[in-house]
Parts: structure tokens; sequence; C-alpha cells
């Protein structure tokens, strides 16, 4: 069964098929939560909160609008809603249970390590801006795509994109706001 199908169907009040649409799009929302969050338990509840929001809202979805897109402006929406109430900077938890004992751990540990650097600087970057880049580079949205998602025009996206990366390399070099 095709997305506008299931769209179809989940508006006369069928859980199954909204259950599809929910299985079919959890994961990629859950990863691009954690990635806009840096916390992947706070983004597992922002990503029940978007499926919530999407099955109380599946009625208003415009048909002009893709269902993908239209789920990731919910979880956008989300993320923005709990970064208002909450105002706290994100915090990367580092888990040094084990101690590295051979060149393969080591190895592994240099790998992990990188990719906290690569989280801890994305998320240095402006959300408005880091929004973009994760859609963009990690979602795999293509720049009108985003527009749509965002309410935005390509235009804007463009320079986000570009200002977040330069934001990024900033910050992964070691620059910060110098």
């Amino acid at each position: 069964m095709d997305e506008q199908e299931l769209v179809v169907l989940a508006r006369t009040g069928d859980t199954d098929a909204f259950g599809e649409i929910v299985r079919h799009y959890k994961f990629p929302v859950l990863r691009y939560l954690y990635r806009l969050t840096g916390d992947m338990e706070k983004a597992e509840d922002l990503t029940q909160d978007t499926f919530v929001k999407a099955f109380e809202g599946i009625n208003g979805l415009r048909s002009q609008l893709a269902l993908k897109s239209w789920l990731y402006r919910i979880a956008t929406r989300t993320a923005h809603s709990y970064w208002r109430r909450n105002r706290l900077r994100v915090l990367i938890h580092v888990d040094d249970s084990k101690s590295p004992n051979s060149i393969a751990v080591e190895d592994s540990m240099r790998k992990v390590e990188e990719k906290m650097v690569v989280r801890r600087s994305l998320l240095e970057v402006p959300q408005h801006q880091r929004v973009c880049l994760v859609l963009h580079y990690v979602e795999g949205f293509k720049y009108r795509e985003i527009a749509e998602t965002l309410g935005i025009s390509e235009d804007a996206v463009r320079k986000r994109i570009s200002r977040g990366k330069q934001a990024f390399r900033r910050f992964y070099n070691g620059g910060g706001d110098q």
C-alpha cells in the first residue's frame, strides 16, 4: 500500500494504517531528532510526541505537502518547542566504563571520540542552521524539500546551510566563538 492510501485510511481513523506510517518513519524521525538534540532519551520522547501530534492532525495534512516533509515539519516544531521550554545546552554523555586494552579497542575509541567531536560541533551550530544541515546532509532532503518542511524559501535554506557549514567548521576546528 502506498503512502497516499495509508493517509486516506488514517484520516478515516484506521489505526493500523497510521501504525504503518509510524513503522515506516519512526527510525528516520528518531535519528533526525537525536541529531538535533544529542540526547537519545529526549529524542525518543520527542519522536513519540511527533507521532501523537501527527495522528491528531492527520486530517490537516495538505495534499501538496509530502507525508515525509509533513512529519519532519512536526518533528522540527516539536524540537523547537522543547528548546523554548528548556533553554538548556545539551550535554553529550560519555560512556567510558570500558578501558582500552588492545589496538582494536583504542582504534574504536578514537572513532567514538571523533564522532563525539562531530556531534558536539554540530550541537554548537545555531539551531535554525543545524536543522537545515541535518535535513540536507543526514536525512538527504533536497533544498526544495527543506523549504517545504520548514515553510521558508529555498534561498533561506541555501543561506542557512552555507552559514551552518561555516559555523560547524569553526566549532569542529576548535575556533568556537573566536
